[in-house]
């Protein structure tokens, strides 16, 4: 049963490189820009907020050496942003800035781009910028998530099939308790000591470094994982006390009502390990959605694991469990379900933003086939539950054990006659009900089977969902398309080249960069280069921009000669289309020579 999602699981999640939840939003300097003198920083924005590593930012000179950095942190406090102070004394050409991070959500996101000082590098040298993914650590990493997922799922699932369902005979749980809970225990362990090459992108042999296990103890997804250890200690705890309690008083009441209730507790502080360190820790309404989040992995494992729990008590319950046990948490699983469904609803509201995202984003496509996999598993679940009716309605003569023949009145003289012995029922194992001739054998028979397809499709749904969380939500995936995809030619906040020519002296070119590129107030830096590369003086440069199916514009730039380079603070573009740039050069007090572009603007 475990095998089919474990497969599904690793080609879906090998399918391509491994997502985050943040997007790079901007960097400062734009990537490809050209600078008259070196920044005296290197900032980056992100769509989420994002941790920081001791090696988030590597900078590499023209030649491929490591450029001196400060430490890495933020700028201005904000938590969505990465900035490293640089040396002052950087020399003219190219530099790569290689930057990673880790995401709100856990998840480590890389990236890489370049901005010149005084001109670009006539040839750059290869430049390694690290490590992406090391495919041997990505696949334990997410085998181990997937088993969290499943062992937790069975874990609180079979408790609360205990508690609220009632089934006569418990004994047959206790493996499956024992089992989640170690497997739970292995997998939690897995990912706390594979947290370090997984965000630094090295191979599992760094898993034996001391120091790098001391410094994910320090990070959030680190500390999140020891409380998860904590609370399965406790956890084993109570289980080992519940135990206790439901052999030594069966009757319920006071004492069965804490340990119910500590029981919710601990399940509750269980999901919150797993809601504080994924998508709903990051972005808009975080209260609300790490509620949203808590109550959905709840439910899914009061419906999931307690469906392990029955098809375990269908097979393994002698005598079979009777109808009200089914009955009940054929209730259960509907409340499950109805909370599935409010919470699922707004996740996926909240992680898609707009209709298009639910086929133009690998989130939605993955969400896609989780809704089409439940609809599978609901109807599944609808033939069980028309099982459980037929099972509840049974008539109770078929449900009952024999019973021995009443006493025969006996002669008052003479030896009294044998009474028949009636033959013992052979027990009937639910798995090979058809054996039986009854009309009890033949309900369980169906509904074991229709249970188990239920399990099948469930630890597929657990699959998908597992590749989910650690996908970028199509909010966030649409935002950083907006901030990377090429417009007209045009990058936001990149480079635009004009050449134009300059009599008999040759061509020169006008570089020019617009941030962000979108609708309303953006800023403009042009530089002017001579013909042989290096900047160039001009008594003036004017920009405009005009969009002729609706007839606006020209709107001018104010450019100011900032010494050596031009910019305008705000030119604000008022509607998306596309627009003409017309960029006009005065090369000496009586020539110029004009030039134009057509970009596109996005809202």
């Amino acid at each position: 049963m475990l095998l089919g999602p474990v497969l599904v699981l690793l080609l879906l999640g090998g399918a391509g490189p491994a997502s985050a939840h943040a997007a790079l939003a901007s960097t400062d300097p734009a990537d490809g820009t050209v600078l008259r003198r070196a920044p005296a920083h290197v900032t980056l924005a992100f769509s989420e907020s994002v941790g920081l590593r001791d090696d988030s930012f590597r900078v590499l000179d023209p030649g491929g050496h490591r450029v001196h950095t400060g430490e890495a942190g933020r700028a201005g406090g904000r938590a969505d942003t990465a900035r490293v102070a640089l040396p002052g004394e950087l020399g003219e050409g190219t530099y790569t800035v290689a930057w990673r991070v880790v995401s709100a959500d856990s998840h480590p996101v890389s990236g890489a781009f370049t901005f010149s000082v005084g001109k670009p590098s006539q040839a750059t040298a290869p430049v390694d910028t690290g490590p992406t993914e090391d495919p041997l650590t990505a696949g334990l990493h997410k085998t181990a998530r997937y088993l969290s997922y499943l062992a937790v799922a069975l874990l609180v699932g079979t408790a609360a099939f205990v508690a609220l369902c009632r089934p006569p005979d418990p004994a047959p749980l206790r493996r499956t308790l024992v089992a989640a809970w170690w497997t739970l225990l292995a997998a939690t362990v897995a990912l706390l000591v594979l947290r370090a090459p997984y965000e630094a992108g090295t191979g599992p042999s760094a898993t034996l470094d001391p120091a790098a296990l001391g410094d994910t103890l320090t990070t959030r997804p680190g500390v999140l994982l020891l409380v998860r250890l904590g609370l399965l200690v406790l956890a084993a705890l109570y289980l080992v006390h519940a135990a206790r309690t439901v052999r030594a008083d069966r009757r319920g009441g006071r004492r069965t009502a804490l340990t119910g209730a500590v029981g919710v507790v601990l399940a509750v502080g269980l999901a919150l390990t797993w809601a504080a360190a994924e998508h709903a820790s990051a972005g808009t309404q975080v209260p609300v959605a790490m509620t949203s989040s808590v109550l959905h992995l709840l439910a899914t494992a009061v419906w999931l694991g307690g469906l392990a729990a029955l098809l375990t008590t269908l097979r393994s319950a002698r005598p079979a469990p009777d109808a009200t046990t089914v009955a009940r948490f054929s209730r259960t699983a509907f409340t499950a379900v109805t909370v599935l469904v409010v919470t699922g609803v707004y996740q996926s509201w909240r992680g898609l933003g707009s209709w298009q995202a639910l086929t133009g984003t690998a989130y939605g496509r993955l969400l896609l086939a989780k809704v089409i996999l439940v609809a599978v598993l609901l109807a599944a679940a609808a033939v069980s539950r028309r099982w459980t009716a037929a099972l509840v309605t049974e008539p109770a003569a078929v449900r009952e054990p024999a019973r021995l023949p009443e006493r025969v009145p006996q002669p008052a003289v003479g030896p009294p006659p044998e009474a028949p012995r009636p033959e013992a029922p052979r027990p009937t194992h639910p798995s090979r009900a058809g054996t039986g001739t009854g009309t009890g054998s033949v309900l369980r028979r169906g509904l074991y089977r229709s249970v188990l397809v239920e399990a099948v499709v469930a630890a597929v749904v657990l699959g998908v969902t597992t590749v989910l969380t650690a996908t970028p939500p199509g909010r966030s995936a649409e935002e950083a398309a907006r901030a990377a995809v090429p417009a007209g030619g045009v990058l936001p906040a990149s480079v635009t080249t004009i050449p134009f020519e300059i009599g008999d002296s040759g061509s020169g070119t006008v570089q020019i960069t617009l941030d962000p590129g979108r609708t309303g107030d953006n800023a403009v830096q042009a530089v002017v280069f001579g013909p042989d590369g290096s900047l160039a003086a001009v008594p003036e440069l004017r920009l405009t921009f005009t969009l002729p199916d609706k007839q606006v514009g020209p709107i001018e730039a104010d450019l100011l000669d900032r010494g050596g380079y031009w910019s305008a603070n705000t030119v604000t573009l008022p509607l998306p289309g596309t627009w003409t740039m017309k960029a006009t050069v005065r090369v000496s007090e009586i020539d110029q020579v004009s030039e134009t572009r057509r970009i596109r603007v996005e809202r």
